[in-house]
């Protein structure tokens, strides 16, 4: 899932890099979103181990 984050946040930035704001807002908001449920995701597990 962080993988895929990281992929969205390089096309953003590619993207804003040619001027293609309206895909690369789409594509941050994109990473945003996977970036949160990771964490989400990488705290349920430690806790789950932890316990």
């Amino acid at each position: 899932m962080l993988h895929y984050a990281l992929v969205f946040l390089v096309i953003a930035i590619i993207a804003a890099l040619f001027g293609f704001t309206g895909i690369a807002g789409t594509a941050a908001g994109i990473a945003k979103i996977l970036f949160i449920i990771f964490l989400i995701l990488a705290v349920i597990a430690f806790f789950r181990r932890a316990s």
